[in-house]
């Protein structure tokens, strides 16, 4: 049975490329970078080459980049250590009122679970954002949401569940633009995240661009392994560190550093920056044509609008029958999705991303993200076209009528 994996969203292969130049980390230049001797340099070495790779693609200065174990870690170094830097330096006034969060309301949960962690210890309080009914968040919205209290925007470049690409570079301007008020006045300054984690191998990602302070990715998005990302944290940032003991990662992140894992991280987000954009073009093509496909399904519907979406994620909600049942059916056939995200997936609620985008709960249970890859191709996509109806129509027969 042919094997058609389309669930590239919630993880890549790791690419041959980047697996061979990892290789070698492990069982020939296996030194502690710590260490001052030969082996320990080689690691050193690696290391700063894989940083410097990784700051090329952002267009960021190496000292910025931090290495994490996932964008998970990365966004929770990022809020919860900007708030305790903030709060340590924040004066006896402004104390009296905890520093305040602008995000949104179809976050990643890595995003919605650190700011509910804040809230309940009393550390930040927090305003979730609505998005319409495309999943975008209103610059507008984040303008009027701010007060004086506020130090933090985190708002995500690519919706994870739906594809959304939110207006980063947007925010950006207009917090740049308050910033420079609030300097003025002598207030606290907004600092802004955006988790990149779908975005890096297909946008672009250079930070100037788009205005940000911080931002988080995850290797394992883009063919490096699993349990490597990175936090790129703009100088002069005020941080406090989450994870407390040696002096890694300019005292920053304690723990020996993986350095198999951060090499092939260098290596894959090299990979993304000299493909160019063929890869992004030959995915969106092919996108489209499942979406032409997938369409024509009675009482199917596509989340979101196509064309302004990251061209490698397309979710669909299929009237009357539920998402599982879907997903089970077609790994029968061989063949990979997901019906919302990766760390979602196997809860009973419905995606509160979707329902946030104003669909019922019994509507988001019908979700089906299909989230194409560099290896995907047109018989792949024929094959699902072609499998997927019959697959609705059977489960439509099973379901109880009312």
């Amino acid at each position: 049975m042919k094997q058609i994996y389309l669930d590239h969203a919630a993880t890549t292969p790791v690419d041959k490329e980047v697996f061979m130049a990892m290789r070698p980390y492990f069982d020939q230049d296996y030194g502690n970078p710590s260490e001052p001797h030969w082996w320990g340099q080689e690691a050193r070495k690696a290391i700063d080459e894989a940083r410097e790779k990784v700051a090329n693609f952002l267009g960021a200065k190496t000292q910025e980049i931090i290495f994490t174990s996932c964008a998970t870690e990365s966004i929770n170094l990022a809020h919860k250590g900007l708030i305790e830097a903030i709060r340590e330096t924040q004066d006896a006034k402004r104390k009296s009122s905890a520093p305040h969060i602008i995000t949104s309301s179809v976050e990643h949960k890595a995003v919605l679970e650190t700011c509910r962690h804040l809230e309940k210890m009393g550390m930040a309080q927090v305003t979730y954002l609505p998005v319409d009914k495309d999943g975008l968040v209103k610059v507008e919205d984040v303008e009027k949401s701010i007060k004086p209290e506020t130090v933090l925007v985190s708002i995500m470049y690519v919706n994870n569940e739906v594809g959304t690409i939110e207006p980063i570079r947007e925010i950006g301007e207009t917090i740049s633009q308050i910033n420079k008020l609030r300097m003025e006045n002598g207030e606290l300054k907004i600092y802004f995240h955006t988790d990149a984690t779908q975005a890096i191998q297909y946008l672009d990602c250079q930070v100037a661009k788009l205005g940000v302070d911080l931002l988080s990715l995850s290797g394992h998005k883009f063919y490096a392994p699993k349990g490597v990302g990175a936090l790129y944290f703009k100088k002069g940032t005020p941080m406090v560190r989450q994870q407390d003991g040696g002096g890694q990662e300019y005292r920053l992140r304690a723990g020996t550093e993986n350095v198999p894992y951060i090499v092939g991280l260098g290596k894959a987000i090299e990979g993304v920056r000299s493909q160019g954009s063929g890869v992004r073009g030959q995915v969106e093509k092919l996108k489209d044509k499942l979406i032409k496909g997938i369409l024509k399904i009675p009482k199917v519907k596509l989340v979101g609008d196509s064309k302004k979406n990251a061209p490698h994620i397309a979710t669909f909600l299929v009237d009357g029958v539920e998402g599982e049942a879907m997903l089970l059916l077609l790994s029968e056939k061989g063949i990979a999705a997901s019906s919302g995200s990766a760390c979602t997936s196997g809860l009973l609620e419905p995606s509160h991303v979707l329902t946030a985008m104003g669909y019922r709960p019994e509507q988001a249970h019908g979700s089906l993200r299909f989230s194409l890859g560099q290896g995907t191709n047109d018989e792949e996509i024929d094959c699902v076209i072609k499998v997927l109806p019959e697959i609705i129509q059977r489960l439509r027969k099973m379901a109880p009528k009312l």
